[in-house]
This record gives structure tokens, sequence and C-alpha cells, in this order.
């Protein structure tokens, strides 16, 4: 039974009974200061957090557009909308073929070949389309075959 005896707390607190008994002057602010200290950790650990749920979006339709729009009317914002998005597309090309010429300028003041760096970057593109159209080529042979044989049926 010496196992039982050596977990037991009666010991501990006849122990901490004769201590506390002791008239010491510093024992009231002692203990005052051992129990802010736990009642601080305790409070600090069991703090129950809860997150409120984020609150739902407004959902807003678009409303630029008239409720009432005929089919008419779609159609022609369509088409005002594509001329604007082709003279937009025409604008860039041309700032970026005003920026290639810009470039060629600089290319030869400086004394390169721009001529033979075209020719190559244009042979280069070409070797590039070609191995697209060669990956994809398997794939349209395979469905036109599967077409015809559909029709043969």
């Amino acid at each position: 039974m010496p196992f039982y005896s050596r977990f037991n707390a009666a010991g501990g607190l006849a122990d901490f009974w004769n201590e506390w008994r002791k008239p010491t002057p510093h024992r009231w602010p002692i203990l005052f200061a051992a129990m802010c200290m736990t009642g601080t950790l305790m409070f600090w650990l069991t703090k129950e957090r809860y997150y409120y749920p984020p609150e739902q979006p407004k959902v807003t339709y678009i409303t630029t557009y008239a409720e009432g729009r005929t089919d008419e009317e779609i159609i022609a914002s369509n088409i005002a909308n594509q001329r604007l998005k082709d003279e937009r597309e025409a604008e860039a090309k041309a700032r970026l073929e005003r920026r290639r010429e810009l470039y060629k300028q600089v290319g030869r003041a400086t004394g390169l070949d721009v001529d033979q760096m075209e020719a190559e970057i244009r042979a280069q593109e070409a070797e590039e389309a070609a191995a697209e159209d060669a990956r994809f080529a398997p794939r349209t042979r395979t469905s036109e075959t599967s077409e015809s044989t559909d029709d043969s049926e």
C-alpha cells in the first residue's frame, strides 16, 4: 500500500494548513495576488467567442438597360457596341504597328539587320502555327471519319 500513500492529498493539505496558520504579515496580499492571477488565466482561457455569420449581400441586377427593350433595340445596341469594339481593336493594331516601326528604326540606327530578324520571326511563327495545326489534326480527322461512318449507315 505504499503506492497509494504517495498520492494521498491529506498530507499536502495538512502542510498547507500549518503554513497558513502562521502569522505572516503578507499572507493576505499573496493570496489575493495568486487568486487574481489564477482568475485572470481562467477567464482568458474560458472565454467563448462567437462569430456572427456574414451579412447576406443585397443583389442588384443590371439596371442600366430599359426594362421593356425590344429585340430591334437590343440588336441596334449590339451592332453599335461591335462597331466601337472594332474601332478600338483597329486603334490597338495601329499603335502596335507604329511601335514596331519605331523599334525597326531604332534597330537600323544601331546597326541591326531588322529585315533578317523579321523574316526569322515570321518563319518561327509559321512553324508554331503548323505545329499547332498538326496537334489538332488527329482530332479533326477522327471526327471527320466518325461523321463519314455515320453517314454510311
